[in-house]
């Protein structure tokens, strides 16, 4: 197996990785077996099963850079935001971003929880974990935009993102960005502290 150098992960894993990402997210998990997946990244089966001993690995390590690419989108968001309620602000617009993106098919984690229905499967885990992490990623912003409870206002937050997300793949992606900026916009006002000038408006 080619080693892996400096912390980089070998071009064989990164391909399989990719190819795996961009069609489990376009088609579904169960669809996709193993055979297609090592014939469009051009590697063998014993390569692959060097790098994820079986299928389940190579879901897990792409629900992984999911969550890391929604981890760098908080980020930035929180960099671009003036203040907590700009971030959120910014979260959201980034948000509306992702659904109006030619090829959207909704929150991978929310596709993946449809495809695993047992609490106890650890891709299930995987995907509540990260939930869970965002809706406590949203409630740290909205506790510094107010002095009401956040928890209750995140998961307002979150059903407002999940719905959009459902809602973009199926009807106008424009329409479904617009209600829920909107939303986040009165959630966000709502919250807001006296004194707090909230985001800036669109």
């Amino acid at each position: 197996m080619k080693q892996e150098t400096k912390g980089r992960p070998s071009e064989a894993r990164s391909r399989l990785l990719g190819t795996a990402t961009r069609i489990f997210y376009a088609e579904g998990i169960h669809s996709v077996g193993i055979d297609r997946i090592v014939a469009e990244a051009k590697v063998t089966r014993a390569t692959l099963y060097r790098h994820f001993p079986g299928k389940e690995d190579l879901v897990l390590a792409y629900l992984g850079e999911v969550a890391q690419a929604e981890r760098a989108q908080v980020e930035d968001a929180v960099k671009r935001g003036s203040g907590a309620a700009g971030a959120l602000r910014a979260l959201s617009e980034s948000i509306a971003q992702g659904i109006r993106s030619p090829g959207f098919r909704g929150c991978a984690f929310l596709n993946a929880a449809a495809e695993y229905s047992d609490p106890d499967h650890p891709i299930r885990k995987a995907v509540i974990a990260h939930r869970q992490w965002f809706l406590d990623t949203v409630a740290e912003l909205l506790a510094r935009v107010g002095e009401a409870p956040a928890e209750p206002a995140a998961r307002h937050f979150v059903m407002l993102r999940d719905g959009a997300m459902a809602a973009g793949c199926l009807f106008d992606p424009e329409l479904v960005c617009d209600t829920f900026l909107r939303g986040v916009d009165g959630l966000v006002k709502a919250h807001t502290s006296p004194g707090d000038p909230g985001p800036a408006p669109a």
